[in-house]
């Protein structure tokens, strides 16, 4: 038996301006998005699906990614 600890990362998206009490709910390997207003739930998944993108065209994973470069993509990922 091996005493390492395995170490898995997962962003998590949390949408507040729900008014219409419809629960939103998506899931993926890396990241989860939760609640939201329609138009919220989708900008967030959005976001975070070119961000996993990115990190991955560049070789890289949650675990690897320095913090600052990862805000910096989320940042840039973000629709306006």
């Amino acid at each position: 038996m091996s005493n390492r600890i395995s170490k898995r990362s997962h962003l998590v998206g949390i949408g507040l301006d729900n008014k219409d009490d419809h629960k939103r709910i998506t899931q993926a390997e890396e990241f989860s998005v939760l609640g939201g207003s329609e138009e919220t739930h989708e900008k967030m998944t959005e976001t975070l699906c070119k961000t996993f993108e990115e990190i991955h065209d560049k070789g890289k994973s949650l675990e690897t990614i320095e913090a600052n470069e990862l805000v910096d993509i989320i940042s840039k990922n973000t629709p306006q």
